[in-house]
């Protein structure tokens, strides 16, 4: 299974989004989307899991959760736009740990791209995408690709669209 990672594009999709997710099976969009009609282009281009962010209006909240807990593969994944970060975690986010630890717990919000394990709950992968929009304070927008296979996670790769001053 090949997965497209986005996050806080703010209601713009860089068209290059579309050839760097050509070969991925499903997009995962972890909030701060801005605009429904960017939902609406991915789940046409992909199969879309999609949680809202903190900037999202009604519209994309009724249509996307807060949380999205699932398994790809045999792996359990988490999606959650606000988590913090390891091992300092938002409070929502350590009263499921408390419950139990996913495989893979993916974000976004920060705009600061992150792929590290989290020592404290094991086997947990914390993914954040960094952003791919043209607002915020990030200076290099950015992707992330990978494969899952069963279990494992292979082939994990940092997609840069660019500048987000090119932008402005």
């Amino acid at each position: 299974m090949k997965i497209g990672l986005i996050s806080d594009t703010h209601g713009w999709l860089d068209p290059k989004v579309f050839d760097h997710f050509e070969q991925c099976d499903e997009v995962w969009h972890v909030g701060d989307i801005g605009d429904p009609a960017l939902l609406t282009a991915l789940s046409k281009f992909k199969q879309l899991r999609a949680v809202h962010g903190n900037i999202d209006g009604k519209e994309i909240r009724n249509e996307c959760p807060e949380i999205q807990q699932f398994t790809c593969e045999r792996l359990t994944v988490w999606m959650i736009h606000i988590a913090g970060n390891p091992p300092l975690y938002t409070a929502q986010v350590r009263a499921l740990l408390s419950q139990g630890v996913p495989d893979v717990l993916v974000c976004g919000h920060s705009h600061i791209l992150r792929v590290m394990h989290d020592i404290k709950h094991p086997p947990l992968l914390f993914l954040n995408p960094g952003a791919a929009g043209r607002h915020g304070f990030h200076h290099i927008r950015t992707l992330l690709r990978f494969e899952i296979h069963g279990k494992k996670m292979s082939n994990m790769e940092v997609v840069e669209l660019g500048t987000r001053a090119q932008l402005i």
